[in-house]
């Protein structure tokens, strides 16, 4: 992990913000029905925590794709949070942009491969993908090793599956692992 990344990801304020992430990832999975249904896409989710909010060298604009920042504009507005997750997991498509103080980006993303910038060879020596990766977990991996990048969160749309992925180290819990829903508070 970067210095950078190491820094904020050592306060306790920016642990929190991504055990929000991952805890609604996982309310939003055990709380859809349809994972075991044949053909039924579920909901799929992709936050990356930035240190810097200057992004646009590692991620492209994802078309009309946006956050609902009129609805939450914060991972610390809780209620608001929750439904506004849950919307974009089920009609979002593209990586949501969480700044270290909680703030959410309002355009999503997708993230380029690492390797395409002129200084990003070394950065994807240590990967190692797990067969379960999908190409939405690979990026997340990928992503993770950036300098600016703190963490990333992601919910597979076809397994139900929660993945936190810190400096191209992956936590990932199956659907049937994970402890029980959130509720906002």
């Amino acid at each position: 992990m970067s210095s950078l990344a190491i820094e904020y990801g050592s306060h306790e304020r920016v642990r929190e913000l991504i055990d929000r992430l991952r805890f609604c990832a996982e309310h939003v999975s055990l709380d859809f029905d349809g994972w075991e249904e044949p053909h039924v896409k579920g909901p799929g989710l992709y936050f990356a925590v930035v240190a810097d909010r200057e992004y646009g060298s590692y991620a492209d604009p994802m078309g009309d794709n946006r956050w609902p920042r009129d609805r939450c504009r914060s991972v610390f507005d809780e209620h608001a949070f929750v439904e506004a997750t849950e919307t974009v997991a089920l009609e979002g498509d593209g990586g949501v942009v969480v700044a270290v103080d909680g703030e959410i980006e309002s355009q999503m993303v997708r993230f380029r491969d690492l390797g395409t910038g002129s200084d990003e060879g070394d950065l994807a020596d240590d990967i190692a993908y797990e067969p379960w990766m999908g190409s939405r977990h690979m990026s997340a991996l990928e992503t993770s090793v950036r300098p600016e990048v703190v963490a990333t969160v992601t919910l597979s749309e076809e397994t139900g599956r929660v993945s936190v992925f810190r400096g191209g180290e992956a936590e990932s819990s199956t659907r049937s692992e994970i402890g029980g829903s959130w509720r906002a508070e």
